[in-house]
Formats: C-alpha cells, structure tokens, sequence
C-alpha cells in the first residue's frame, strides 16, 4: 500500500494527531510519503502526481482540507480526510469515528463515498476572476464578517473565538441580496447570504434540514435578522431538534440548487469554510461539482459506503459494527 500524507504543520489542535495515525496505518512492505505544506499555497503541487498513490490522506483544518480536495476533484483518487484543525466541521458531517486509529482502521478496510464540492467565482477589487472551491459553507455578509474578527484568537481559543467575535458585533449591517437559484429569482433583506455544500455545525446541529454532500446540489441559506443576538433562537432551536425538521429554523430561509448567483447592494467581506477572502466582493456565482471526491468513511459514517464492503487494503481484523 502506497500512501500519500499531506499535511498543514500550522493546524489546529490536533496537528500532532496525523502521526498517530501514520503509525497505526502502516504495514510490513507499505510505502508512505509525508508532504508538509508551505505557509501559503502549495496545494496544487502537494497532489499533483495523487494518482500514482493507493491512497491520499489531507491533513489540516476545513480551509486546508478542503484546498486540497478541490485540486483532487474528478480525479477518482482514494482520499481519506485528516482532523487536524480547529473545528474540523467537513470530517465531522462525515459521521466517521475521530480517533487516528480508527481512521487508519478505515483507510484499511477501504469503504468509501463520493461526496459533492462546491465552487464560488466571482471578481476581485483589481477587476480578475477568481475561484474557490468549498465542502461545507461559503458565503457572504456577518458570517464573514466573523470569521474574519475571530482569526487573531482562533489558536488560543479555538471555537469560542467565533463567539466572542459575535458578541463584539452584535447589530450587522442588512443587506438587500438579489438571488437566482437555477434560473428562479428572489430578494431579500439579510444580514448574510450562505451557501452550504452541507450544514451541520458543531454540535451536529443542522443549519437547514436534509442537507447533504451527495445530492449534486447546494443550499442557500439567509439569515434574515437585525440582530445577532437573534440567531441564538435558530441555535437554541438546533438543540432541541437536531435535524430541523420538527422544530423548524426562525429567521432562517433556504432554497435549493445546482448554480446560484448573487448580488448584494453593497461590497462586502467573504468567507470559505471558515478562510476569508481578501478585499470585498458584490457579486458571486455558485455551482455544484458532483460526486467530485472519493473519501474514506467507515461503516458507522452517515454516508453509506459505495464500494459494497471489498477487502481493501487488507493488514486488519474484520469488524462486526453495529447496523445504523
């Protein structure tokens, strides 16, 4: 078995984890080469010859992972994704176990699932285009504009960074967003404008009910609110329904589709799987890459295994999990 590890050194919490995990993946006569990426970039070239591994592990954050899995699409490349960020919210919508050992447990065995990305292009500030891929949300407005207020406190305090960046603001500008979804068009006044390959945050809250990476489509998400300290309605809401599909979301609104472009009345901030992209924008245009990555997941994941069970890569017992 020949393994490619890419790896981001500057990573969150678990950064140290991925050699764990090396450690329990690895048999008698397996190959495996360990690439850490550079400050900046480096992607592309990290997994530029993937095809000539068994498998190929993207170790990071969701900013990081998700970079590497968009120079990864439509390439049938076995990938397994590593934990090792902050809040590590793409694994996580997996469902797949966390531990390194677990995780080489399933690399092993093989199963996997073809999961959907996203892409967001739009013009920058100096008039080029630009594109950039996401697995789990992009968007527009206050969410960005969190993200942004919670980078210099993301090592230290991890996910309450986010928080405390709420707390600082909590009266975001409205935004008036022209919206067309698949050819359908809306308006609306919000203070963000989200879309989610899929929704499920920390807690396994759903943002949005029956949001999913292996639909072949996206969901827009709006929330329509004056005040941040509004949005703990929705959350606390997501506490008591986990789905959303009892409950429902207040002050939330979603439309579901495969291209969607949007227009805000203003320049604003732009956020990608928690990265925030340099200067303002005023207009975007989203889309689907289906069935883009083959991933790792094990039999417990939320996502049913498409390869029926093979032997994989051999080298572990045979498991009896429990059935879902």
């Amino acid at each position: 078995m020949r393994t490619l590890i890419v790896h981001n050194l500057k990573s969150g919490f678990g950064s140290n984890a991925v050699f764990e995990f090396e450690r329990a993946l690895l048999r008698d006569g397996d190959e495996v080469t360990l690439r850490a990426l550079p400050e900046e970039g480096g992607a592309r070239e990290a997994v530029c010859d993937a095809e000539d591994f068994d498998l190929v592990v993207v170790s990071g954050g969701d900013g990081t992972v998700t970079n590497l899995l968009f120079e990864l699409r439509d390439r049938d490349v076995l990938t397994c994704i590593f934990p090792s960020g902050t809040a590590n919210l793409l694994f996580a919508n997996l469902g797949s176990a966390p531990e390194p050992s677990a995780i080489a447990h399933a690399c092993r065995l093989g199963r996997s699932v073809h999961t959907d990305l996203g892409v967001m292009r739009w013009t920058d500030e100096d008039g080029r285009p630009r594109e950039h891929g996401f697995g789990i949300m992009a968007g527009t407005g206050f969410d960005a504009q969190l993200m942004r207020a919670a980078v210099p406190n993301k090592k230290s305090m991890g996910e309450a960074a986010y928080f405390a960046a709420a707390l600082s603001n909590i009266h975001p500008d409205i935004i008036h967003f022209d919206i067309t979804v698949d050819g359908r068009h809306y308006e609306r006044d919000a203070i963000a404008c989200i879309v989610a390959n899929n929704a499920m945050i920390q807690g396994e809250i759903e943002v949005v009910p029956n949001s999913t990476m292996t639909d072949g489509k996206l969901d827009v998400i709006l929330l329509e609110t004056s005040d941040a300290v509004q949005l703990l309605r929705p959350i606390f809401a997501g506490m008591v329904d986990k789905s959303g599909n009892s409950v429902g979301r207040p002050y939330l609104e979603q439309f579901t589709g495969e291209t969607i472009e949007v227009n805000s009345s203003k320049p604003i901030p732009m956020q990608t799987d928690g990265e925030v992209i340099p200067g303002l924008v005023s207009s975007y245009v989203a889309q689907v890459i289906p069935a883009a990555n083959k991933l790792i997941v094990d039999p417990l994941s939320r996502y049913e295994p498409d390869d029926g069970g093979t032997e994989g890569f051999g080298g572990t017992e045979t498991v009896a999990f429990p059935e879902i």
